[in-house]
């Protein structure tokens, strides 16, 4: 059998194999249904007024966004959002009000939907 001195596991294996475990756990974590602020948004994306967000109403073809608390989603893709509209929502709008006190799973469900922007102070 291999000897292993103990300092050489005191000073590099021990910590190693405690180094392993704790990327492991993190990763089966669950993940927390939290939204994404704006600050999480690149300075890269797009950025809406009301009137350019009213553009995407995904009518006629024309690609389907949603503005939450600042945050421009991308809805077109999405199966529920057919011809620009879910549930009697209608993109191209700022749905904040509505998502939050009017949906019945709030934010919960906008960590699936991609993030194209922001609305413009």
């Amino acid at each position: 059998m291999i000897q292993i001195e103990k300092s050489f596991m005191r000073k590099y294996l021990l910590p190693a194999i405690l180094l392993i475990l704790a990327v492991i756990l993190s990763a089966c974590s669950p993940k927390t249904a939290e939204q994404p602020q704006v600050s999480d948004v690149t300075q890269e994306l797009a950025e809406f007024t009301l009137e350019e967000l009213a553009q995407y109403d995904g009518k006629d073809g024309r690609e389907a966004y949603v503005a939450v608390d600042g945050v421009v989603y991308d809805v077109t893709r999405s199966s529920l959002w057919k011809g620009g509209e879910h549930n009697g929502f209608t993109a191209g709008r700022d749905l904040t009000e509505e998502i939050k006190n009017v949906s019945p799973h709030g934010v919960s469900k906008l960590n699936n939907i991609p993030v194209v922007g922001r609305i413009k102070e």
